[in-house]
């Protein structure tokens, strides 16, 4: 009997060692490492299962070419760059790994927070440039977390885990997420806020941690961050589209926020004009101390990393065999 294709589309460059220890008795393995959906053409189309990460978007045009896939497997958390409805309207199930990197973005997030929070970013560049006293009076003034409002935006696994640690602070966290079932805030002892506009109010930190969906673009934009309080901070560790990137340096500029940490945003690697890399790198705008950037990083760790590949190689065993799907989106 002749084995299934299994491609992987993107990302992964390596010998497939995980791949190949749950799919190599039953599947040939493709690993294309593709940039762009144009380099998919005429090496996906009778794929019976495709392994999809973050560098590239599947659409239409593609999907179209499938002749025989029986699973479209997002090997991440968000699964806006696969067209998931149009999918489903050929046939072909969407699923994603929702739990591989739960710790590691809640840590992230967390991390990004006290670096901000404590002014440990601040100091430690003005130091490296020898920039003002050894002092603390630079950054003055901080406040203690304990009883602070952590505002989280999606209270899902990644959100929930971050309501943990912030709670393990001593951080008064609250939520918005209108999907959340009522009594979830009871069991785990953070309070539901019903309007974004309502959480933005009084969040000292505002963390972000929604999937990016037509509801979520842009969520966080300068009318929701003028509603903050003035020096408070944001986080944004979710996709990079849920917050408005643009309006950070001005309101960092205005003394509205005193901090905001970026993992991703909605073009990886953005532009050399993007107005927040431009801020942040210039010594002379306040960016360059109080903005952290990271590469869409807040995901990585060896073990997380191979949970992804685990997960999302099982999940197309799962698809070529016949049995039930699980975390199928579409």
């Amino acid at each position: 009997m002749p084995k299934f294709r299994v491609v992987v589309a993107d990302f992964i460059k390596d010998e497939l060692v995980a791949e190949r220890e749950i799919l190599g008795d039953i599947a040939d393995i493709a690993c294309l490492d593709a940039n762009s959906e144009a380099d998919l053409i005429g090496k996906i189309d009778n794929a019976d299962a495709v392994m999809l990460y973050h560098n590239i978007v599947i659409g239409r045009e593609t999907i179209n070419r499938l002749k025989n896939c029986k699973l479209i497997v997002r090997c991440g958390v968000g699964f806006d760059n696969v067209d998931h409805k149009y999918a489903r309207e050929r046939g072909i199930p969407v699923g994603n790994v929702p739990d591989y990197g739960t710790e590691e973005v809640a840590d992230s997030a967390i991390g990004m927070m006290l670096t901000l929070t404590r002014g440990i970013n601040f100091f430690n560049n003005r130091l490296q440039r020898r920039e003002g006293n050894w002092s603390y009076i630079p950054v003055s003034p901080l406040h203690r977390l304990r009883g602070q409002v952590f505002g989280i935006i999606g209270l899902g696994r990644i959100g929930t885990a971050a309501a943990v640690r912030a709670k393990a602070l001593g951080m008064d966290v609250a939520f918005y997420d209108p999907y959340k079932s009522d009594g979830y805030d009871k069991a785990i002892g953070v309070r539901r806020v019903e309007k974004v506009d309502d959480l933005c109010k009084q969040a000292f930190v505002l963390s972000v941690h929604c999937p990016l969906t037509p509801e979520t673009n842009h969520i966080v934009n300068a009318r929701t961050i003028a509603l903050m309080p003035d020096r408070s901070f944001l986080v944004n560790t979710a996709r990079g589209g849920t917050v408005d990137a643009t309006a950070i340096p001005a309101s960092i500029r205005s003394g509205k926020l005193a901090g905001a940490a970026i993992d991703v945003l909605p073009m990886e690697p953005p532009p050399e004009d993007h107005p927040l890399l431009v801020a942040w790198r210039d010594v002379n705008d306040p960016c360059h101390d109080r903005v952290i950037l990271n590469p869409h990083s807040a995901f990585y760790s060896e073990e997380g990393l191979r949970d992804m590949r685990v997960k999302g190689a099982q999940a197309c065993r799962r698809a070529l065999l016949g049995e039930p799907l699980r975390n199928v989106v579409n």
